[in-house]
């Protein structure tokens, strides 16, 4: 199969030929010819990539549920959010599957999902995100992290839950707030890395303790990185303390995260504080993107879109050059896949057929524009059209 016409990002024009799903050539750009798919000139983006999203807590696709958090902390949002699952009747499976099917159509062809685990739900999210999984696998790759979102020291026997969640299918051992919500640095970090050895997983930890606090927590976080020999494998998310200290602090902060190969997560947060996303990248540090929350308990916004996630971080950094705004794009693309261990990843020769095409001419003006995806390709097949899934499981 040949979809010709393609703009590549670098500016220059091809054809390109698929066979068994792989990208077999990429051709002088032609007229199309019989069987070709003419792309007119679109621009070609490799596929999007979500590296944080919480496929068990949407509510998309349910009737409107406002927010009933009654403050701002986290540990109200987690109470808000435990009203809200109580009263839930249709399944996790079904609430996720329409995001599933809603990110596919913009792109995303890989994500990392968090998952609820702690002491009341047992297993049970994670259940049906497996099942979430395996229904998609064809379209979509899904990385799951298992997250204590109630805590683990306040949330009695959640250590063993996480640990069998490994055992069952999930990916990463998760955290949140050492601190902030279970009080004890030591005590949680120790459940968390032990578990992180004990199966030879990777490590994704929620922190949004701000100030001289968090800091303080992401350099421990860093230190038992080093220690454990997990680096590349441990990734911090929101780090919004990392934006709310000094230069000198985060700077110093940065080298430590550099040499530890620990990732920081930014979904381009609307209230709290953004970390130094060029700094970071600048001294080495690994910087990616994801949607965090989308229609559900915590928030009412999202989409699922990465370019439109992309045109928030960049906004959000105040990014206005096209080299910056790049750099987003770098951030739900192969940063994230890097991230999330994507091998097979990128628009090459002899790479998977995986790839989005889009009305804009640069990368630039892709995430400013954030237009409707023309077409989604996975593995050589067209699987959505203009924002709309092209294939059975689109219902």
């Amino acid at each position: 199969m040949r979809f010709a016409n393609a703009t590549l990002p670098d500016g220059s024009s091809h054809d390109i030929e698929v066979e068994g799903g792989r990208i077999s050539a990429l051709l002088p750009a032609s007229m199309g010819g019989q069987g070709a798919v003419d792309l007119t000139g679109t621009l070609v983006l490799p596929p999007l990539v979500d590296g944080h999203i919480h496929l068990d807590k949407t509510l998309l696709g349910l009737p409107w549920v406002p927010n009933q958090a009654a403050g701002n902390k986290v540990a109200d949002r987690i109470e808000a959010e435990r009203r809200v699952r109580a009263a839930r009747t249709v399944p996790e499976f079904e609430t996720g599957s329409n995001l599933v099917r809603q990110v596919v159509a913009s792109g995303t062809l890989h994500m990392r999902s968090h998952v609820d685990i702690d002491n009341r739900l047992g297993l049970r999210n994670l259940h049906e995100v497996l099942k979430i999984r395996e229904h998609f696998r064809d379209l979509v790759t899904i990385e799951i992290v298992a997250f204590p979102q109630s805590g683990i020291l306040r949330s009695p026997g959640t250590a063993g839950l996480l640990d069998e969640a490994l055992a069952q299918g999930a990916d990463l051992v998760g955290g949140l707030d050492p601190v902030g919500i279970d009080g004890d640095l030591d005590g949680h970090l120790d459940a968390v890395f032990s578990i992180a050895q004990r199966r030879g997983a990777g490590v994704d930890i929620h922190l949004h303790d701000g100030g001289e606090g968090g800091l303080a927590q992401i350099l421990e976080i860093a230190r038992r990185t080093e220690a454990t020999g997990l680096q590349g494998k441990v990734a911090v998310s929101h780090a919004f303390a990392l934006g709310s200290v000094s230069t000198d602090s985060v700077t110093r902060a940065a080298d430590t995260l550099a040499r530890a190969g620990v990732a920081i997560m930014s979904h381009g947060p609307g209230g709290a504080t953004i970390p130094p996303l060029k700094l970071l990248r600048e001294h080495g540090v690994e910087v990616f993107g994801g949607s965090d929350n989308i229609r559900d308990a915590w928030s009412p916004f999202g989409n699922g879109d990465m370019l439109d996630r992309a045109m928030q971080i960049g906004y959000r950094a105040n990014f206005r050059h096209d080299e910056e705004l790049a750099f987003a794009f770098d951030m739900v693309t192969a940063a994230g896949a890097r991230v999330l261990g994507l091998a097979d990843y990128g628009l090459r020769v002899g790479g998977r057929a995986d790839f989005v095409a889009v009305e804009a001419t640069t990368l630039a003006e892709a995430v400013a524009t954030r237009k409707r995806r023309n077409l989604v390709v996975k593995s050589g097949r067209i699987v959505a059209m203009d924002g709309a899934l092209q294939t059975p499981l689109a219902r």
